[in-house]
């Protein structure tokens, strides 16, 4: 089935346990692979937006922070730090692939006052048209309460899919899909290839936390597939270790796990 036959823009979420070591320092080879790839899937024809997570773990590495930090107002620091340090990365890796990346930092409110969200629309649109890539991110800096948070990049990217209007969500995790229970605990847990209906079953057999080093899980992911699947969008969870797994979708195959979309996409 081509995935990517149809799907003139994509959205694709990455992680902070996908783009760092076990240490918490950001991992330069796999973020420069994932470049590449995307770059790719550019060439290819595709529109794409990044929604990247590990601008904390980039300022924990930039000022030699040595721990986790463990207040808000820590990682709002850490984030302020890490953001520019990211982008500066980012950009850095894409130039030498002939792109041009556009940072875009968001909160929850952007959705829900109109002329933002208008704004927001638009400027989406724009950068696309220009053949700019958006990497964007949680204001982390500046986010502090429900009002203004997304909870985590899992909801933010299904968000962002919705507001950009794209064909596809690619969530990169650092797991290879939703399985039927937990494959850290059982060895004989299978993958589950497509999921037509997210209802309490699926979320029944979704597990907690992700890694200590992200904020999300597989049941912020199942939100976000639940989120951007009645948009209309299909959403794919894949294993991000590797980001030239992509390129087994863009040639026509099949990895991870496929939500399918619930209604007919306002694109069609």
């Amino acid at each position: 089935m081509g995935y990517f036959r149809d799907s003139k823009r994509i959205v694709v979420k990455v992680g902070t346990s996908t783009l760092t070591h076990s240490t918490g320092h950001l991992n330069l080879r796999r973020i420069e692979k994932l470049v590449k790839v995307l770059s790719d899937m550019k060439n290819w024809g595709v529109q794409v937006v990044l929604v990247s997570s590990g601008a904390v773990s980039a300022g924990v590495a930039k000022m030699g922070f040595g721990r986790i930090p463990s207040t808000p107002e820590e990682k709002q620091a850490m984030a302020a730090v890490g953001q520019s340090e990211l982008m500066k990365i980012y950009d850095r890796f894409f130039s030498d692939y002939g792109h041009t990346v556009a940072q875009i930092l968001m909160t929850k409110e952007v959705l829900s006052n109109p002329e933002r969200r208008a704004a927001a629309e638009n400027t989406f649109r724009r950068l696309l048209e220009m053949n700019c890539i958006p990497v964007v991110n949680e204001n982390d800096s500046v986010s502090t309460d429900e009002l203004t948070k997304f909870g985590g990049n899992d909801i933010l990217s299904a968000y962002v899919a919705e507001l950009c209007g794209a064909d596809l969500l690619l969530n990169l995790s650092d797991i290879d899909g939703l399985y039927d229970s937990d494959p850290r605990t059982n060895p004989d847990a299978k993958l589950i290839d497509r999921v037509e209906c997210i209802d309490d079953s699926i979320y029944a057999i979704a597990g907690g936390a992700g890694t200590d080093r992200g904020t999300g899980g597989m049941i912020a992911k199942l939100n976000a597939a639940k989120l951007v699947t009645e948009q209309g969008i299909p959403m794919f969870i894949l294993n991000g270790h590797e980001p030239e797994i992509l390129y087994t979708l863009l040639d026509g195959g099949h990895i991870g796990t496929y939500f399918t979309a619930k209604k007919e996409s306002k694109h069609d």
